[in-house]
Order: structure tokens, then sequence, then C-alpha cells
């Protein structure tokens, strides 16, 4: 506190060369404000500097909707919270008659041995140069941001991420992945300004 309060004197009393006697001036309280002022203020600097815009997200250049419809297994995600407990999880795409495409996402509750969870939406295209960007719903009027930003040559995996990074998606053809191939989205995740150590890998079988 002392080493503060001679730093808020040096400060309020230095004008060029000279020295301004206002050291018995200062109040007690006036102090204090001084002090909490010195100590906020960088720390409003530090949370300013944290909320900085990221990069934009990029996605794959172009996906073919064909190859990509399917059932594919999540091998890790980020926490959110409906896929609380979630064992097994599965999301299956078919294309539908007026262009959209189903969703259905399926998981099982607490363990391999708990109720299956389902829940049924719809994807939408909203950026047809690439296909790469949707609009997925499961709750009418309410939809999320759906971006393909990474995709195997094979359409073995995929990578699902958000302009606000905010959730991300690994997923595969089948329960299990490469350890290598795994380490390499990783990598290139952090390119991405994603924060890998929130994933948590998901349970399969």
């Amino acid at each position: 506190m002392e080493q503060l309060r001679k730093m808020a004197m040096q400060r309020l009393i230095m004008k060029g060369n000279c020295t301004i006697p206002l050291l018995n001036a200062l109040t007690p309280l006036r102090m204090r404000m001084i002090i909490i002022a010195l100590i906020v203020i960088p720390v409003l600097g530090c949370i300013y500097m944290d909320k900085q815009p990221v990069s934009p997200l990029l996605t794959v250049a172009d996906v073919d909707l064909q190859r990509y419809i399917g059932v594919w297994h999540e091998i890790a995600r980020y926490p959110n919270r409906f896929q609380e407990n979630c064992f097994g999880s599965r999301a299956t795409y078919a294309l539908r008659d007026d262009g959209a495409i189903s969703v259905i996402n399926e998981c099982y509750d607490s363990s391999f041995e708990g109720k299956l969870r389902s829940v049924e939406g719809k994807a939408k295209v909203v950026d047809a140069a690439s296909n790469a960007k949707l609009k997925v719903s499961f709750f009418w009027p309410f939809s999320g941001d759906y971006w393909i930003i990474e995709l195997g040559k094979d359409y073995e995996y995929a990578v699902i991420g958000h302009p606000k990074r905010k959730y991300l998606w690994i997923l595969s053809r089948s329960t299990t992945m490469d350890e290598t191939v795994y380490e390499g989205i990783l990598s290139r995740l952090k390119d991405k300004q994603y924060d890998i150590t929130k994933l948590i890998k998901t349970p399969q079988k």
C-alpha cells in the first residue's frame, strides 16, 4: 500500500522539472481513490484487450453435400449445456425434398447403458458458393451457425466451428480417430485461434 501511495504521489506532484508540494493537501479519501484508480485502470485495460476481436474464421472452400450426408460420430467437442452427460454422440444428416438437410442428433444419457436421447432439426445452407456455412434449427424460430472449417479429403472427418469460436465439434465417420490425425487437427485449430484446452473427448465404443 505504501508503495502504491508513493507511485501516486510521483504521478501527481511531478510537472516537468518542478515539484509541486501537494503531499500534505491529499486527504485519506482522495488517496484511496487514487490508489484504486491505479489498480482498476490496468485491469480494465487487460479485459479490453481480451475482448479484442479475433480474425475471421475461415471455412473450407467447397462441400459436396451428397458426400457429406450420412452418419457422423463425435470425437470431441467444446462443453455445451445441451450435450451434458452425453455418451456415444452421433449425428445423422439427410437431404430433404425442399433442399434443406434433416438433422438427427443422438446420444446415451450418462452411460452407454443409459436412455437414448434424440432431437430432430433441420439445416439450411446460407453460403451457396461453398455449402460450408449452414444454419441449424431444432426449435423454431431459433437457429445456430454451423460452419464446416475442416474436412478430410475423403470426407472421413469434419471439424465444425462457430464464427465467434463459441462452439466446436470434431466428427468422424467411425467411432475412433487416428491419434496423428487428431493431433494434426488440434494444431490447425490453434492456428484458427481456438482454445483447444477446452475440448473434451466424447466417450465412444
